[in-house]
């Protein structure tokens, strides 16, 4: 899955000469914590809601209320910004994208096709993305089955499904120790008693079933 499939096009953004109020504003309305800086098109920075908790004035300071206020007002996105953001281009396959955010702790990534800014990703579109993969909210029955880890069990899967007429909407194995996987197994069918019979059968171990109407 790409970068491109999944990020949000066309980012609310901010200028560097923009107020910290006005950056507050702009993530306030429409609900976001972070917006990359852009001056002249480039991207120079990302502001986030740290940033900006992090400039807040302090209470401990020798100035009065409306001398705070007024040096908080005029201060400038571009101060308190993160400079030369991480970035990832819209080809790059998305689990590139979770590896970067999850290594360097950080909930969003600026999209860039060269000097473009075209998108960013963040850890909810990885997370959506992780729902689909698993067709959690797609119709059908999802089974978790217990198997080796050696050649040919995924051809011995699809034998078994294609014989018993089901089609197989989604995959994914999870190995664990001891030479076992865990498959995911997504089916386009609600009732999988016979296709589990026959699993079983095959020596395959149904460790668990959920279904979606």
């Amino acid at each position: 899955m790409f970068v491109k499939w999944r990020m949000t096009s066309n980012p609310f953004t901010i200028g560097p000469d923009a107020t910290v109020p006005e950056a507050i504003e702009l993530m306030t309305t429409h609900k976001v914590r972070k917006l990359p800086v852009l001056s002249g098109g480039r991207l120079v920075g990302i502001v986030s809601q740290s940033d900006v908790d992090r400039a807040s004035p302090s209470v401990a300071t020798s100035f009065s209320a409306g001398e705070v206020a007024y040096i908080f007002s005029k201060l400038k996105v571009s101060k308190v910004m993160t400079r030369d953001p991480l970035t990832i281009g819209p080809d790059a396959l998305l689990e590139e994208a979770a590896v970067i955010m999850r290594d360097n702790k950080i909930e969003m990534l600026p999209v860039m096709d060269g000097d473009r800014l075209v998108g960013v990703i963040t850890e909810s579109d990885l997370l959506e993305a992780f729902i689909d993969l698993n067709g959690a909210r797609d119709r059908g029955t999802r089974l978790a089955i217990e198997a080796d880890d050696q050649p040919g069990v995924l051809a011995r899967l699809a034998t078994i499904t294609g014989a018993n007429a089901t089609n197989i909407t989604h995959v994914l194995v999870y190995r664990s120790h001891l030479d076992r996987s865990l498959v995911l197994l997504g089916v386009n069918t609600l009732n999988t008693d016979d296709l589990e019979r026959q699993l079983a059968a095959s020596g395959f171990t149904v460790r668990y079933r959920t279904t979606t109407q």
